[in-house]
């Protein structure tokens, strides 16, 4: 069966068309601020309007078939779509002259659709983050949110595009082992999504605002909900120096870190079945142990610290109250396992027992069906409790035990996927450690970065942790990383399996 690129070229120029039409906002922004860069949004958009008009209109002005977008045509949509908006979404970087080489615009627009938040901005000079205008801090922040849910599923929401063939297209995007379709029609599913998504965003809005500006809290609540991390700060969040704003964003982080299926259901009135949720009860749990175990750490006692680190091993004095310690502790938890990366601390300077925390929790990511990134919650309860029934097998070798996630059993094929998505995901983690430490990068920052960008987390460790930019890296370095997180944000096996000959045969 050959692949209908007919079918793929026309939803790619229906993306552009959006990506055109969302490039015009932060040209409005520029204008609205009297930024002389709005020509270079206003340009690109036209391109891209050109373009996707061409495309779209050239080949026939309708929305692909169903008989047109099957599997094979899913996955080559869905992989080719993040490498051309991002291509497209770069240009603006470097037609202003903010960013000096289109590499590092490349990199801060995939860093930014898949949600990552690593950046080539901070550390003052050209690359001061307060200094960028207003126009480009907002497209970094609406890359994020566009990205936050989908840029198939945003498309499916808006443009008839895909018609009922579009349900591979959700299958390949969502986050997760799994889409939970709410709805029979994909179309109506992802249009409820996005309404919860948008509304859940306005209300995180209206709380920042008494703590910030309307252009600080929109941007923010963005990069917030799509667990992103662009911040329009130096220092990130830690700047505004504000238990509220830390209270506020550590609610929505974790709300962002939800199965947003789980969203839908509690607005309808679905609460207890909601709590029963046998992931949703894990990934609260995980933070409040990490919680826990970060306050322990970092909190002192009578000016002593708790005994974990000995004063040789870090420059970090301590949490002189519960309450500090707690308000730090909570955030930088949330911030991590929810792959958002924003921070309030430089968690490398913290005991060794906070960093072993924080370290493990690069390794967690949040809900599937949500917006965070990582390996997924949902992955380590399936394989926590497939090793515990293989442990009652080795002392019952003749039960029957099957792997049951909320009463229903684990489907043979579902394990399957699990297994294969984690041997990947180590084996990428790997290999890019080994490709960044063979350009020049010192093990831990390799490792740093590579952790980060496949779990789509931003900061990671070394010289790219959470008080560093990767603007230092050698070219060739950050476009592994933009390979990392494009295969981690759309969970490896979408990515990885147009490079496989079995694909391409007939």
């Amino acid at each position: 069966m050959t692949i209908h690129w007919t079918a793929i070229a026309r939803t790619l120029g229906g993306l552009l068309l959006f990506v055109g039409a969302a490039l015009l906002a932060p040209a409005g922004i520029a204008l609205g601020y009297g930024e002389t860069v709005w020509w270079s949004f206003g340009l690109t958009a036209l391109g891209a309007l050109s373009v996707g008009g061409a495309l779209w209109f050239g080949l026939g002005g309708r929305a692909p078939q169903d008989q047109d977008v099957g599997i094979r045509e899913g996955f080559v949509i869905v992989a080719l779509s993040w490498v051309v908006l991002s291509l497209v979404g770069a240009l603006p970087f470097v037609m202003s002259g903010v960013l000096p080489t289109y590499t590092d615009a490349f990199f801060e627009t995939m860093s930014g659709f898949t949600t990552t938040g690593a950046t080539i901005f901070g550390g003052g000079g050209n690359m001061d983050i307060e200094a960028m205008p207003h126009a480009f801090l907002f497209w970094r922040s609406l890359t994020h949110w566009i990205g936050g849910m989908g840029i198939i599923l945003l498309t499916l929401a808006i443009l008839p595009i895909l018609g009922v063939g579009g349900f591979q297209l959700y299958r390949a995007e969502v986050p997760g082992p799994s889409a939970d379709k709410l709805t029979p029609r994909v179309r109506e599913t992802a249009r409820r999504l996005w309404l919860v998504y948008v509304g859940i965003t306005a209300v995180q809005v209206v709380l920042l605002l008494p703590a910030m500006s309307s252009f600080d809290a929109v941007n923010h609540a963005f990069a917030t909900m799509a667990t992103g991390g662009f911040s329009t700060k130096n220092g990130s969040v830690a700047d505004f120096d504000s238990a509220y704003v830390d209270s506020v964003i550590t609610l929505f982080m974790i709300l962002a870190g939800m199965n947003f299926a789980l969203h839908f259901r509690m607005l309808r009135g679905q609460a207890l079945s909601v709590w029963r949720d046998t992931e949703l009860r894990a990934y609260l749990g995980i933070i409040v142990a990490a919680t826990g175990l970060l306050v322990v750490s970092t909190w002192t006692v009578s000016g002593a610290m708790l005994p974990t680190a000995p004063e040789a091993l870090t420059s970090f004095a301590g949490y002189d109250s519960l309450g500090e310690a707690l308000r730090y502790g909570v955030f930088q938890a949330v911030a991590i396992i929810t792959s958002t990366g924003f921070g309030t601390a430089d968690y490398e300077m913290w005991p060794p027992l906070a960093v072993g925390v924080i370290f493990l929790l690069f390794f967690c990511g949040g809900m599937a069906g949500s917006t965070g990134g990582g390996v997924k919650v949902m992955r380590h309860v399936v394989l926590a409790k497939n090793a515990l029934n293989e442990f009652k097998q080795l002392v019952h070798p003749r039960a029957v035990l099957r792997t049951h996630l909320n009463g229903q059993p684990v489907a043979p094929a579902v394990m399957r996927n699990v297994l294969l998505f984690v041997m990947l995901y180590i084996l990428l983690l790997f290999l890019g450690t080994l490709a960044l430490a063979a350009l020049g990068q010192d093990i831990w920052t390799a490792l740093g970065a590579a952790m980060s960008c496949v779990g789509n987390i931003g900061p990671g460790w070394g010289t790219v942790g959470p008080t560093e930019n990767y603007a230092h890296l050698p070219a060739l370095s950050k476009w592994i990383l933009s390979f990392l997180m494009m295969a981690g944000r759309l969970e490896i096996i979408t990515v990885l399996i147009v490079f496989t000959p079995a694909f391409w045969r007939r």
